[in-house]
């Protein structure tokens, strides 16, 4: 039987994760990998989470070991509303407007499945957030790219296409715009209090939602918070993504979804045929860490650590690549990337094969393009490796370049 026969067009427009296939060149004990925004495992709760996770076993069975309902854990509803409410003053919902998903990826693809399908656009920007590419084009959506500047958005090209849809009679073909609104995967950037109100100024104008998607924003190593689009817009206007992959541990795969109740109860529908029952184990276990820990307190650590890494990042940068001319790199106020940019010419996706021989691994920017063109930039994550193996990386990151901008006549 020939089996790509029998696949739909959605089965056949579906691809593997770029970013996976190149993690595995990283098992190598001598490689050292800026590739994948894996948080450092010393930063779990582990001790915490293990005595909780006893406890619930035995004495909640009667909930953590059944059936659970699609929604998710209320108990858990009601802490991320006292913390959504602390980290960002965001108050005036209920359980109602929360639905739990398994990771934010999951959230990202039944939007996908409710908004999307082959007439449908959405708003993304360049680069944009490889996971929401995927989930996004696997229901055959074409896409309205919008370039990133350094504080997020290029309004103005956005509202200059929203307007050329809006005279040609689309513009209800367009479903929604798509935001990382703190310390961008993979640029780096934050949007700023202007762009935000801006955005949902423009997204009531031509009557678009916005999905705000925000796993890194307690991350935050420098600066002030900034007001999220969702509290600026509202419910009724803002869909919030967020994650514990970040903040506790990935391995409990617990995403969050936050909107109107009209929006939630919509994504549950669809939830429902995915996975039918939310995974009550792990949802309660988060709940009674929330109830017994202040998550934000115990944070301040991981903080830390982050916060020297990146410093070290961004100082072997100065030392290493301040002399080669037109490079470029943001300095990230948090999350778990930095985004390097090479002269014109360069190519990080054909570089990387360079990049293999000398065992220091990073995602070319290519990955990052909505549609497959060339491109001079890379994602580095220090999230990961040690103090001293940072340098050692960035170090042969730079004997890379050279190799490849001497091989090519680019320096």
């Amino acid at each position: 039987m020939n089996l790509e026969d029998k696949i739909s067009k959605i089965g056949r427009n579906m691809k593997s994760s770029i970013i996976r296939e190149i993690l595995k060149f990283a098992a190598d004990k001598d490689a050292i990998s800026f590739g994948g925004g894996v948080p450092d495992p010393e930063t779990f709760p582990r001790k915490e989470l293990a005595e909780i996770a006893k406890e619930i076993i035995e004495k909640e069975y009667h909930y953590t070991l059944q059936y659970s309902t699609t929604e998710g854990d209320p108990v858990l509803k009601r802490q991320i509303l006292k913390l959504l409410e602390r980290m960002y003053g965001i108050t005036g919902l209920d359980e109602d407007n929360l639905v739990f998903t398994v990771g934010s990826q999951q959230a990202l693809d039944l939007i996908g499945k409710l908004f999307l399908d082959d007439e449908s656009y959405c708003v993304l920007d360049d680069p944009a957030y490889l996971g929401a590419i995927n989930a996004f084009r696997q229901y055959l959506a074409n896409f309205v790219v919008v370039p990133l500047e350094d504080d997020g958005m290029d309004l103005n090209v956005l509202e200059r296409k929203l307007a050329e849809f809006d005279k040609n009679g689309k513009i209800k073909q367009v479903k929604f715009i798509y935001v990382v609104s703190n310390f961008h995967n993979p640029a780096g950037v934050t949007t700023s209090l202007e762009k935000r109100k801006a955005l949902v100024e423009i997204a009531e104008k031509y009557d678009l939602f916005i999905v705000e998607d925000d796993p890194y924003g307690a991350l935050r190593y420098e600066g002030e918070t900034i007001d999220p689009v969702f509290k600026i817009g509202g419910p009724e206007r803002v869909v919030l993504l967020n994650t514990f992959s970040k903040v506790l541990a990935p391995g409990l795969r617990i995403g969050m979804v936050a909107g109107s109740k009209e929006f939630i109860r919509k994504v549950v529908q669809a939830k429902q045929s995915a996975d039918l029952c939310s995974p009550a184990i792990t949802h309660r276990l988060a709940a009674r860490y929330l109830e017994r820990y202040d998550l934000l307190e115990q944070l301040e650590p991981t903080i830390e650590l982050y916060r020297r890494k990146r410093t070290v990042m961004l100082n072997a940068l100065e030392e290493y690549f301040s002399d080669i001319p037109g490079v470029k790199w943001v300095k990230s106020e948090g999350g778990l990337f930095i985004w390097l940019t090479l002269p014109e010419g360069f190519d990080t996706w054909e570089m990387f094969e360079y990049a293999k021989r000398k065992k220091v691994f990073y995602v070319p920017g290519r990955v990052f393009k909505v549609y497959d063109e060339p491109s001079p930039s890379m994602r580095l994550s220090f999230c990961l490796p040690p103090d001293e193996k940072i340098v050692e990386g960035i170090k042969r990151l730079k004997e890379v370049v050279l190799e490849y901008g001497k091989e090519k006549g680019l320096l």
